[in-house]
């Protein structure tokens, strides 16, 4: 007799949100005049409403390339409802736009085509790859995955892409690569937060490569079965689930493989508060706040934060070998 033992993110198919019931609201909601105070009370700098009606519209605008929704890989569930789509396309980081949380309207400056992928670096041979004809080479999925960020809030999201060990294979890398470097845009013409003094634009990070072949490690391309929005990271962003979210480096075009250790973004902008590692720990206090317990954007649930955000099983053994380091920042 077969025994499956399932993974520790796995859950029974009833628990999460089918994805008949999201699709279904989303064609619901578009329909509708929603005000995003509504949506976002009590969210730290919420959603702009006039920003969700242009994401609906410009939704709805856009030619169907026939690959979302894609097929949902069961091995990723959850063991939360999924956030509202509304909430978690309005609710954003994205520096490039803006240090607050309502940049949506503004990431809309974003141009995405063309787009195209330099992949360089210890590779057998370096290439420009158009994101279309990548999206083509790549077996696109749904995962379902926790989304943890370092200021102590959280999502469950829909996230529609490939595995991040697809794209490795696809480079070649040579033997000697020991870390991937990631690397996004920089157009100060259309990115208002990149003319603000202070920053080391452009946004970099970077994995190991072993995490980065990990199976948890992730391109996405879509979120909520349908085409990437711009401000949750179009056309393609990373997602490491058992990161804190700003490893997670959206709109990318480069990526590059190194013997040496990338510098990232935020850890040469505040290197005692984000490290390189940044692996979610509810020990481990951020130096201006606890990580104990999380909150769940859309409900504000307070819910104790777990270790590698739920995925201790499937990642710990990546960090056995690291020296001493302090793997958690």
């Amino acid at each position: 007799m077969l025994i499956k033992n399932p993974k520790g993110w796995q859950i029974s198919e009833n628990l999460a949100t089918p994805e008949r019931h999201y699709l279904g609201r989303r064609a619901f909601m578009g329909g509708m005049a929603v005000t995003g105070a509504a949506l976002i009370a009590g969210c730290d700098g919420g959603g702009d409403a006039v920003a969700q009606d242009e994401n609906t519209q410009a939704a709805a605008a856009a030619s169907d390339s026939g690959l979302y929704p894609a097929p949902r890989n069961e091995a990723f569930t959850l063991d939360r409802a999924l956030t509202d789509e509304e909430i978690a396309t309005t609710y954003n980081n994205f520096y490039e736009f803006g240090s607050h949380k309502r940049i949506s309207r503004n990431a809309q400056a974003l141009p995405l085509s063309p787009w195209d992928i330099v992949i360089d670096g210890l590779v057998e041979e370096e290439m420009t790859i158009s994101f279309d004809d990548l999206l083509r080479a790549m077996p696109l999925e749904e995962r379902l995955y926790r989304h943890r960020c370092v200021e102590a809030w959280a999502m469950a999201v829909p996230w529609t892409g490939f595995p991040l060990a697809a794209l490795v294979n696809f480079a070649r890398p040579l033997s000697s690569a020991r870390y991937v470097q990631l690397e996004t845009f920089e157009n100060r013409e259309v990115a208002s937060g990149q003319r603000a003094p202070g920053y080391p634009w452009p946004y970099i990070e970077g994995l190991t490569m072993a995490e980065a072949t990990n199976d948890l490690a992730f391109i996405a391309t879509g979120i909520y079965g349908r085409e990437m929005p711009k401000q949750n990271g179009a056309p393609l962003r990373l997602a490491v689930p058992w990161k804190y979210g700003f490893k997670s480096i959206k709109s990318i075009v480069r990526i590059n493989f190194s013997e040496n250790r990338p510098h990232t973004f935020w850890e040469n902008v505040g290197p005692r508060e984000y490290g390189f590692w940044a692996n979610v720990n509810p020990e481990v206090p951020h130096r201006r706040w606890s990580q104990a317990t999380e909150r769940m954007i859309g409900t504000d649930e307070q819910v104790p934060t777990q270790l590698f955000n739920g995925y201790a099983e499937h990642v710990a053994h990546l960090y056995e070998t690291t020296n001493g380091e302090n793997i958690y920042y």
